[in-house]
């Protein structure tokens, strides 16, 4: 327990010897962890879908010549941005390539915007972190050298270090900031491609796969 406290006591003087910058380098820090946990909860929990075994599911139906138990089956995905862009397509089964092409791209533009949401301000908070830290460092300098030149000799000391230290703390809570907003950007980005990939190739199957069984039907009534 003793190390733990002992660190936790540094962290807390180091924030309060910050200086003025601190304040909106930790404002930047809360809004970075509070979208990486609501991205988290979508893109880990709420949006993917298991794509190999779902496709598999609607394939056998659409097969099975069941259109309504497939729609059916999307329909149960919930908020799941898969099931949504198959249904699309699905409801439009029936219909000419172009239609239920249409369909598809129509879904998927609407569902890409809600993977990336709010992404790129993890970026953003990273590259103005790491700037405010370094506006700390300056101002804490400046502040310092100002007030050693007019400082008894004694004391020059004392207000230069605590001068320096507040330039310090100030440049590494900045970076700590942008360096875990670079990280949470990474891991995001790299979830929401992946999802974004996965309704790419099972759209183009679904388009595959409804393609030929409208030609199968045409095939069978002599069209």
């Amino acid at each position: 327990m003793e190390p733990t406290s002992g660190h936790f006591d540094f962290i807390i003087r180091a924030f309060q010897t910050g200086g003025f910058w601190v304040y909106p380098i930790a404002l930047c820090l809360a809004l970075s962890v509070g979208i990486s946990l609501e991205r988290i909860l979508r893109l880990y929990f709420q949006f993917p879908t298991h794509g190999t075994s779902f496709w598999h599911e609607v394939r056998n139906l659409v097969l099975a010549d069941d259109l309504d138990g497939a729609i059916k089956a999307c329909n149960a995905g919930g908020n799941r941005v898969l099931p949504k862009v198959l249904r699309a397509g699905l409801t439009r089964a029936s219909r000419d390539e172009t239609q239920i092409q249409n369909a598809i791209d129509a879904a998927t533009l609407e569902v890409l915007p809600k993977l990336e949401r709010r992404i790129p301000y993890l970026s953003l908070i990273a590259n103005i972190a790491t700037l405010m830290g370094l506006l700390g460092t300056i101002s804490g300098l400046i502040a310092a050298f100002n007030a050693v030149s007019s400082a008894d000799p004694q004391a020059r000391q004392a207000i230069l270090s605590a001068g320096i230290a507040e330039a310090m703390n100030a440049t590494a809570f900045g970076l700590v900031t942008a360096i875990f907003s670079m990280i949470a950007h990474s891991f995001l980005s790299n979830q929401a491609a992946h999802i974004a990939a996965e309704i790419d190739e099972f759209g183009v199957k679904l388009m595959d796969l409804v393609s030929a069984r409208n030609f199968k039907h045409s095939s069978e009534r002599g069209e």
